[in-house]
């Protein structure tokens, strides 16, 4: 049975949402984040080596980072739910926006989560980071023009995987010039297993 190691307030949300959607066996192990520094315990140290979260365990196996652990659980409990045919271009674009959203797209917005902390030191970057947001959330923005997920075949993974660029953007202030990200947000968090999960996860800042 797939283990969830649980972090509160972190990315793990996005994967007991997606286990939620399939419906598949699985169980939670929690974790709290010091509440000074905000930081995750040193317990999950124990269960993969750079202490974060998410990470599952499934057996003797233990799998680390978003996208590897959406793309494990999907091809394992998805039943060809949620992912298009292996080896179809629809595949191929699924495979890019799984690997978008951490790869490229968070990286502005983390960057610009740190710099904000700097107050006025960071104000020579602002510019710059800024640029790079818009230009990522200009991209998601016109990916879902027309349609209501980011793939025209309806919700898959990638939906999931996307959703924390969208909810940290929003946290920030920085939807208001980008409709069909907002509606997509606010879509995605309708849906039950979203629902469900924050039942069973606890408090999540970002829903």
């Amino acid at each position: 049975m797939i283990v969830l190691h649980h972090l509160n307030n972190s990315r793990s949300q996005r994967i007991l949402w997606l286990l939620e959607e399939l419906g598949a066996p699985y169980e939670i192990r929690f974790y709290q984040r010091d509440a000074v520094t905000n930081l995750a315990p040193p317990e999950l140290k124990a269960v993969h080596p750079l202490g974060k979260s998410p990470v599952i365990t499934d057996g003797d196996l233990t799998i680390a980072e978003s996208g590897a652990i959406v793309d494990y659980i999907i091809r394992k409990h998805g039943g060809g739910a949620f992912s298009p045919t292996a080896g179809t271009a629809a595949h191929e674009a699924y495979l890019e926006w799984l690997h978008y959203a951490e790869g490229s797209a968070m990286l502005p917005l983390m960057i610009n989560l740190y710099v904000m902390r700097l107050g006025e030191a960071g104000a020579p970057l602002k510019d710059r980071i800024d640029s790079e947001i818009d230009n990522n959330l200009g991209y998601i923005e016109a990916a879902l023009e027309g349609h209501d997920y980011i793939l025209l075949r309806g919700f898959t993974g990638a939906d999931v995987q996307l959703s924390f660029v969208g909810e940290v953007a929003r946290a920030f202030g920085r939807l208001a010039r980008y409709p069909n990200i907002a509606a997509w947000v606010t879509r995605l968090h309708a849906r039950p297993a979203f629902r469900a999960s924050l039942e069973k996860g606890g408090a999540y800042n970002l829903a």
